[in-house]
């Protein structure tokens, strides 16, 4: 699989300002600072993505149009966007914030399956992978859940654990999601050749 390019496309508070055309869809969901932006940046090999030791940052969908060529599906180039949901967990400006954020995500949902996105419940949920099982990752897995929307556990910050708690930590996260967590580093790069086959399937499913 071959990176061709990667362009941050435009932010959008409500779903009037989402992009119209038929280019596929995947989601990064996950609770605020689980390095949503940092990972984005890692699979582009750009900073095209804002990050911020501040949680709370990302308060908008955040479009990113890459465009690849190979992968699973055959040879022959393919787009997709990466779309950068706001973090849930913490919003600066306490609950009404909160819940402004939590309706942005909703409008993303929404408008996918208004427009029969194949790849609109295409989502990946990032949870941090040095706090396996918290409340806020529980509850964003049962929100998706709800909506019908299929996802995939990616764990981030793997080269931050020792090598008996990477395993420790995964196998909880495991059990709690009951599927098996794609480990990645946007430090270290590793996951990264995994996790792009995983979007290319996401992606070119649904073409």
């Amino acid at each position: 699989m071959k990176l061709l390019n990667a362009d941050f496309v435009t932010s959008a508070a409500r779903a009037e300002g989402i992009p119209r055309d038929a280019v596929s869809r995947v989601a990064l969901a996950g609770r605020s600072n689980v390095g949503k932006s940092s990972l984005i940046n890692a699979l582009c090999r750009s900073k095209i993505a804002r990050t911020s030791a501040a949680p709370g940052k990302t308060r908008l969908l955040n479009f990113y149009r890459i465009t690849m060529e190979g992968g699973p599906g055959g040879p022959g180039q393919w787009a997709v966007y990466l779309v950068d949901l706001p973090g849930y967990g913490y919003a600066r400006g306490g609950d009404d914030a909160a819940e402004e954020l939590a309706g942005i995500a909703q409008e993303y949902y929404a408008d996918s399956g208004a427009r029969n996105f194949n790849s609109a419940s295409a989502t990946l949920l990032l949870v941090d992978s040095r706090h396996p099982g918290l409340d806020s990752d529980r509850a964003a897995a049962g929100w998706l859940n709800r909506l019908g929307v299929s996802y995939r556990v990616v764990a981030t910050k793997i080269d931050k654990l020792a090598r008996s708690e990477r395993a420790k930590n995964l196998k909880t996260l495991e059990t709690t999601f009951g599927t098996a967590a794609l480990p990645v580093s946007a430090t270290s790069g590793e996951g990264m050749d995994e996790l792009w086959r995983t979007i290319a399937r996401l992606a070119r499913t649904a073409e």
